[in-house]
């Protein structure tokens, strides 16, 4: 039965809007190349609108309605879009599958995070109620003072891709718990299901204004909402070189910004290892989300003594991973989200072979599908470390390898890189681990693992990996701004300035 894609408009203000430009991006399924709907195209105009819809939500009755509204108020909103999510799980799940091409048992898990991220920081928009007001003991007894955490204002949120719905539940949740107002930009290359949560933000009588989500192409959308004089912070999820034009655009305002960008993660496995342990999360470290995740460990360093038995059982592995149309049952790798992202992985792997490096597995289109834009799990050897390939994020299913002999040669193999977002290391060794969790330079680290992500955790990373940690209490702080608030409490004059005769 063919999935229905929803027709749907701009989300500006509580309604459904046609963009100014009456444009629209057709959605093309990554698995058949099939034109299978319409999104809307917004500009700048739209832009504008949304902008002013937010301020007013902030502003409406004297921000009573949200922004002034106890935490207790607005978590009832947040935990009643996770309960719609949850019923509409099945249907979000296959709507994202078609969409982005991830498959359907990721989707499936994706959209549960999606409820759960709501329902979390309803529970600390709650807690939010507590905090306000929390005195600072100071040493002066004439003064006493406190602390009041405020929202930051109106927000811009432009997300990826990889995962349409989670990634802007990332954003869109802890913003709202702290009362700002939101206008939501996804990726043109998979919004479907960021539109059905404007959907379900009218189901729940989200006042509106508070969320605006806008559909359309990054320069015609994105980029005017980054550098809009009256929106507050920008949020974002993308590219390194999209990330460092949204940070210029906001300096020229003063305009803080939030940066999750990409990276070129290592996974550094020693001898001591189970290997089958090891090789199966090497694997899920790569092909998650067909290789499309920021934090994939990309590049491989394996300990030259167990090095061919784990290559041997790496290969095994691949030839093993069921690569299909991501609504199949059991598929676990499917095609990339576009064209584009098809044929540039495809140039990373030629250029891979140019310069000498050795295709030991995949490389292509696999042979059991003639349509679509599937890549084959892929894995590049006889790499050396100039190469575009160890250097440069690919953003696919492809992981490269390199040995190593020492725990030092391995750690300068590791943050030889100029992103710092994730890493992982494996051993049985408890000492060696967290002696190396240490020196590795990345804002996250797995150790005996890869991938796994918690909304109770810190997420976010270091050098060109960006700034700013998304997730768990610290997810909240980036939308809230905290004010001192001082008061001079004692009846006796200053007493600074000498005091003028009385008349």
């Amino acid at each position: 039965m063919a999935i229905q894609i929803p027709n749907r408009q701009l989300f500006i203000d509580g309604e459904w809007r046609e963009p100014a430009l009456k444009k629209r991006i057709p959605i093309i399924n990554p698995a058949t190349e099939e034109t299978i709907g319409d999104i809307p195209a917004a500009t700048a105009e739209d832009v504008d609108i949304a902008v002013e819809a937010a301020r007013k939500a902030l502003a409406r009755n004297k921000g009573r309605d949200w922004s002034s509204a106890s935490g207790a108020i607005r978590a009832k909103y947040l935990r009643a879009i996770a309960s719609k999510i949850k019923e509409r799980k099945s249907e979000l799940a296959k709507l994202e599958a078609i969409d982005s091409g991830k498959p359907l048992d990721e989707t499936t898990s994706d959209i549960d995070e999606v409820a759960g991220c709501f329902e979390y920081y309803a529970g600390l928009a709650e807690g939010l109620d507590a905090k306000q007001k929390a005195p600072i003991s100071l040493p002066a007894e004439n003064f006493k003072s406190h602390v009041l955490q405020e929202p930051i204002g109106v927000v811009g949120l432009i997300t990826a891709w990889n995962y349409p719905l989670l990634m802007a539940a990332w954003k869109v949740a802890p913003a709202l718990a702290a009362g700002c107002a939101a206008i939501l930009k996804p990726s043109e290359l998979a919004s479907i299901t960021c539109l059905e949560l404007a959907e379900v933000c009218i189901k729940v009588g989200l006042p509106p204004g508070v969320l605006n989500i806008l559909t359309g192409l990054g320069q015609e959308a994105g980029a005017p909402l980054a550098s809009h004089p009256h929106v507050d912070k920008v949020a974002f999820t993308g590219s390194t070189i999209t990330g460092s034009k949204i940070m210029a655009a906001a300096a020229q305002l003063v305009k803080p910004v939030s940066l999750e960008l990409g990276g070129k993660s290592p996974i550094v496995v020693f001898e001591d290892v189970d290997i089958e342990k090891a090789v199966e999360w090497t694997c899920f470290g790569i092909f998650l989300t067909n290789g499309q995740i920021c934090s994939a460990t990309s590049r491989l360093i394996v300990h030259e003594r167990i090095a061919a038995e784990f290559m041997d059982r790496l290969l095994k592995w691949c030839k093993n991973i069921k690569v299909s149309d991501p609504m199949d049952e059991d598929c676990r790798l499917g095609p990339v989200v576009s064209r584009g992202q098809y044929e540039k992985i495809l140039k990373f792997i030629s250029t891979a072979e140019s310069e000498g490096a050795k295709v030991a597995f995949g490389g292509g289109r696999p042979e059991h599908l003639k349509k679509g834009f599937f890549i084959e799990p892929t894995i590049i050897t006889d790499v050396t470390a100039s190469m575009q390939i160890w250097r440069e994020e690919v953003f696919g299913p492809v992981l490269c390898v390199k040995t190593f002999g020492s725990e030092e040669e391995a750690l300068e193999l590791a943050n030889d890189t100029y992103y710092g977002l994730g890493a992982a290391v494996m051993s049985k060794d408890s000492e060696r681990c967290e002696r190396f969790s240490k020196a590795l330079q990345a804002g996250i680290v797995w150790i005996n693992c890869s991938q796994p992500s918690f909304i109770q955790a810190p997420w976010g990373g270091i050098k060109r990996s960006g700034f700013g940690r998304e997730l768990g209490e610290w997810g909240l702080h980036l939308y809230l701004s905290v004010k001192q608030v001082t008061q001079y409490v004692s009846d006796q004059p200053w007493g600074w300035f000498k005091s003028p005769s009385k008349p």
